[in-house]
């Protein structure tokens, strides 16, 4: 008996964004090409959201849909939701750390050789 039997709320099917379930019920992992591709379309949506000063893309859900829609919905069809909304999220995270290492050089601080993050993951925000 699988767990969603438990579950009156469950779905029985999953969302066409959700990986395929193989005849054990575990779940199939993307493989290269499909990772490619992913990655590819959240290239693409993060250089829009750089392009109308967007960073978060979560949190400023409606400028981002408005601004960046078309090259949005392609990200969440190439690639899980869950991966979807993990890389909104690391992009937000990696930006104030960049900020924080920013500012802690700026008052003569050291900064571990390694611990920042390459300028050309990062979002270009305006100051």
């Amino acid at each position: 008996m699988g767990l969603s039997s438990l579950n009156p709320f469950a779905s029985t099917t999953p969302s066409p964004l959700s990986p395929k379930p193989s005849a054990d019920g575990a779940f199939i992992a993307p493989d290269r090409t499909s990772r490619a591709k992913c990655y590819e379309a959240r290239d693409a949506f993060f250089q829009c959201l750089d392009k109308h000063a967007i960073l978060d893309a979560i949190k400023d859900e409606d400028k981002a849909s408005k601004e960046c829609g078309d090259v949005e919905k392609a990200f969440g069809r190439e690639c899980a939701g869950s991966w979807v909304t993990y890389f909104k999220q690391r992009r937000v995270m990696e930006w104030k750390k960049q900020q924080t290492l920013n500012k802690i050089e700026a008052e003569g601080g050291w900064v571990p050789e390694g611990a920042a993050t390459p300028a050309a993951s990062q979002p270009q925000m305006p100051k």
